[in-house]
């Protein structure tokens, strides 16, 4: 983005913290200017609005564009507004597996610069780009003192060629930092040191402070919403073009106030609140909008569980779930030893500005608000298969049994001498994961002090349970250690598994191959507990088909009961010692315990020693060879990075648009359709078509690594799109996984397959949908590989943001059905011929376009659709045919 110019509303002036000054740019003037009463506007728009008014520049943003947000009525439809800004973020946050694709597209636009004539080392990031390698460990060894140490040797040696191509880019782009492997995930490093909550810039002399905001590649960016820092996930291609100085267009959210009050009760954990919250949320219906916290309740909440809350924003929907800057979000950024400077700067812009949340602080107004007793929240679990699903720990086993569609089966197992049986809901994974609970102390400790009583009363996990600990950063292990704690969850296989995603992303590794031979001979459903966020269908492992979102503690006590038919509060997890029944009340830790023990263990020397060589990584990282040059020289022989075919052939300025004719239906799918569906971030089968490319070019089958780890292939990852095991393609009748029909031959074959035969017949494709199409993770491969099939539209009931958003930055046309219609009300079976008119005539945001469907014996349907191309700006990047070809002709 340009450098601001203008200042409409006369808002700069001078801040003082310390000893230093600071130009901001004052949002009290703008209310004084008669804009708007900004004083009432929800925490989240005034962040936005100070954006707008430090890039106000005439040409992406401009006056009236302010004057819009400062006086925002939410009493208009939900809140929203038809009103599109431009949010220009400091910063972005990158994970490895989206973060070495966004770095591939940068590489392959310096050599489409060249080739049109430009200047390459114009592909730099404007922005600081941070990037954490945070994604591809998998749990391969577990429950032995050396299961860290042999996971990150896997590691390294699976993804030398990724982790060298990314220390290229750290040396190759300026504004690009790597956080080597084996150190945390991304939005834990992110809460306990990258964050800045108030961000300080320099230019010509002069330091400006403003609020500190991002984009990032990862859905759960938002987890620093809890920190009072501004931002969600995108896509990889978004991401990019904002580090490209390219604004994201938007329009003015509607903010939906969510009133805590009262405080947790004895026994409820953040993870339980968090499982509430999503439910009520995704039931009020919350997608596109910003959901804002406010009330006394929050002051009973420790940062650590506002983040928790926050990590889950795309779970309920929402496009953020934001936490005022308060009291203490001060004594966090303290605790995390952030520099005194820093918080004092914090404070002082945040009550300059009006952002600093106390008890007494009016309510904001929202566009529409819910509220919770914190005291009412239970013990609780979401599952078998969305985050939504929450359903309390008391009726936990009913809810599972009533999932089985048939009588539960049983087999007898063989194992080091001792006999078990395995049936359905047999918990085979238990996991203490994930940057949604791995950030809280109290949920850490709490599964620790836990596993304590556990030992000490005799009890001991299942040994067909595949346990692991993977924290979020080092500082936790420093205070497991600390509190000695490790010896008991040692004891029950909970053992250092590696610092990442692991299982939550579907790193979970395989399981023991006598367990995993018993589950597909018997057709059971096997079952993961984990401290995740995510439990779709094929995410966790493909032979888990059912899998519960769970607190650290309860993960712990799963992998002692060893089934998901189990009464945690009438069924005894086993004997003592003495022979007396132990029920999980005995073992769980009071409020008071965990207290004292964080008290006792956690300190801030462990963040300022964790994170003071943060990003220096160890001596395997710092021995890896670093490509020379500005220009990326591509491998042809490579399976992991590849120079993808976005600019083949691209001309200098773009071809009118035209109308999509003849398009045929590659796959008809349902509701809730997630973006791990699309294109699955876990296991390649052999005998899929991503898994017989890899074995043409050599790579044996244990070399696989995952979906996630080849996303810098696009020959790879476009043979995985709609490769989900679980996936369920309607016009493939009685099939699951990634299958199609071929018409009109009706042959069947993979869906990619079935693409290459469309494409070599020159038949463009469609992709119709249900209900939340796109739902989950930001994966922008999910749209990459849609347009690599050759889909050039997608028609749904509705999208979920991110995905919705990722189709048109690569040129696929989102349509919408009209309220109340779908394929079926239209008497339309997908096997039709489709026209969508509209495009050649003048293409505007929110069209509405005419589809004819033509049947084989010729009889015509005509119906309406909506474009969800819903900004100007994002009208100009479908026509340039996609977001990175718009960024590169501007840059030309």
């Amino acid at each position: 983005m340009s450098p601001a110019t203008k200042n409409s509303f006369a808002t700069k002036s001078t801040l003082k913290s310390g000893a230093d000054s600071f130009e901001i740019y004052r949002l009290a003037e703008l209310e004084k200017a008669g804009a708007g009463n900004v004083t009432r506007l929800p925490f989240s728009l005034k962040v936005l609005l100070e954006n707008l008014l430090r890039h106000e520049d005439g040409r992406f943003v401009f006056a009236e564009d302010i004057r819009a947000l400062a006086g925002w009525d939410p009493t208009g439809v939900g809140g929203a507004s038809e009103k599109e800004i431009s949010f220009m973020p400091a910063r972005v946050l990158l994970q490895d597996f989206t973060g070495v694709p966004a770095v591939v597209d940068l590489a392959a636009m310096r050599d489409a610069m060249r080739a049109l004539g430009g200047d390459p080392k114009k592909i730099n990031p404007l922005l600081p780009a941070e990037l954490v390698i945070d994604h591809s460990v998998q749990v391969d060894q577990f429950g032995t003192a050396n299961s860290f140490q042999i996971n990150a040797d896997l590691e390294m040696q699976r993804n030398i060629e990724r982790y060298g191509f990314l220390r290229w880019g750290q040396k190759g782009f300026d504004n690009f930092k790597v956080v080597p492997p084996d150190t945390g995930i991304c939005h834990q490093v992110n809460l306990e040191y990258l964050a800045r909550v108030v961000f300080s810039a320099e230019k010509d002399g002069v330091w400006t402070a403003f609020p500190d905001s991002l984009v990032g590649t990862d859905s759960h960016t938002t987890m620093v919403n809890g920190l009072g820092v501004f931002g969600w996930g995108v896509g990889g291609i978004e991401a990019e073009a904002a580090m490209l100085g390219q604004p994201l267009s938007m329009l003015i959210p509607a903010v939906v106030g969510f009133k805590l009050h009262g405080a947790l009760p004895e026994g409820a954990t953040a993870t339980d609140l968090v499982l509430t919250v999503t439910h009520m949320l995704r039931k009020k219906g919350v997608v596109g909008k910003f959901v804002e916290f406010y009330g006394t309740g929050l002051s009973s909440l420790s940062l650590p569980d506002r983040a928790t809350i926050a990590n889950m924003a795309p779970e309920y929907g929402a496009t953020m779930g934001f936490f005022p800057v308060d009291r203490e979000t001060l004594a966090y950024l303290r605790f995390t030893a952030r520099n005194e400077d820093q918080v004092k700067l914090v404070e002082a812009y945040c009550k300059e500005q009006g952002l600093f949340r106390t008890d007494h602080t009016p309510d904001p107004i929202f566009s529409d608000t819910l509220d919770l007793d914190l005291g009412s929240v239970v013990p609780t679990m979401a599952g078998p298969k969305r985050p939504q699903d929450s359903v309390p720990l008391t009726q936990a086993k009913a809810s599972f049994v009533k999932t089985l569609t048939e009588s539960p089966k049983h087999v007898t197992m063989q194992n080091n001498g001792h006999s078990y049986e395995l049936a359905d809901g047999s918990v085979v994974i238990a996991a203490i994961t994930s940057c949604t609970n791995t950030s809280n102390p109290s949920l850490m400790l709490g599964a620790g002090l836990l596993a304590k009583k556990a030992v000490e009363r005799g009890l001991n996990t299942k040994p067909w349970v595949k346990t692991s600990f993977a924290p979020g950063s080092k500082v936790v292990t420093d205070y497991i250690e600390k509190a000695g704690l490790w010896p008991f969850l040692n004891s029950l296989r909970f053992n250092l598994v590696g610092y990442g995603c692991t299982t939550c992303i579907g790193n979970s590794g395989p399981l023991p191959e006598a367990i995993g031979k018993a589950i597909k001979e018997n057709n059971l459903v096997a079952v993961s507990v984990l401290s995740g966020n995510r439990n779709f269908e094929g995410r966790i492992n493909p032979l888990c088909r059912a899998n519960y979102l769970a607190s650290p503690p309860l993960v712990v006590a799963y992998a002692l009961a060893g089934r998901m038919d189990f009464d945690m509060v009438n069924e005894p997890l086993g004997d003592d010692k003495a022979g007396k029944p132990v029920y999980l009340r005995d073992i769980w830790p009071t409020p008071q315990e965990v207290e004292q023990t964080m008290r006792e263990a956690v300190s801030s020397d462990m963040f300022q020693q964790q994170y003071a060589d943060v990003f220096a990584g160890d001596k395997h990282w710092q021995a890896l060879p670093i490509p020379e040059g500005d220009l990326y020289a591509w491998d042809e022989k490579s399976t992991y990075i590849k120079n993808p075919p976005y600019f083949e052939g691209m001309p200098l300025k773009p071809s009118a648009l035209g109308d999509l004719k003849g398009l045929r239906t590659l796959a008809v799918l349902g509701d809730s359709v997630t973006t791990d569906h699309i294109s699955p971030a876990g296991t390649i089968p052999a005998d899929s078509p991503a898994g017989k490319y890899l074995i043409a070019h050599g790579v044996q089958p244990k070399d696989f690594n995952s979906y996630g780890a080849r996303r810098g292939n696009h020959e790879v990852m476009m043979r995985g799109t709609f490769a989900n095991i679980r996936l369920r393609n309607l016009l493939a009748v009685g099939t699951e996984g990634g299958w199609a029909i071929h018409q009109p031959s009706g042959e069947k074959m993979s869906i990619y397959d079935a693409a290459m035969k469309y494409r070599d017949e020159h038949v463009p494709l469609l992709i119709i949908a249900g209900k939340e199409y796109g739902s989950g993770s930001s994966r922008d491969w999910a749209a990459k590989g849609t347009i690599l099939l050759g889909v050039r539209a997608v028609l749904a009931e509705s999208f979920e943001r991110i995905h919705r958003s990722n189709l048109v930055g690569m040129g696929v046309l989102p349509l919408e059905f009209l309220p109340g219609e779908t394929l079926k009300s239209l008497g339309l079976t997908g096997q039709e011929i489709f026209d969508i008119d509209g495009l050649a005539q003048t293409f505007q945001p929110r069209k509405k376009m005419q589809v004819r469907a033509r049947d084989a014996q010729g009889k015509v349907k005509e119906f309406t659709v909506l474009a969800r191309v819903d900004t100007p700006f994002e009208v100009a990047y479908y026509q340039h045919g996609g977001i990175l070809q718009y960024v590169l002709r501007q840059m030309l």
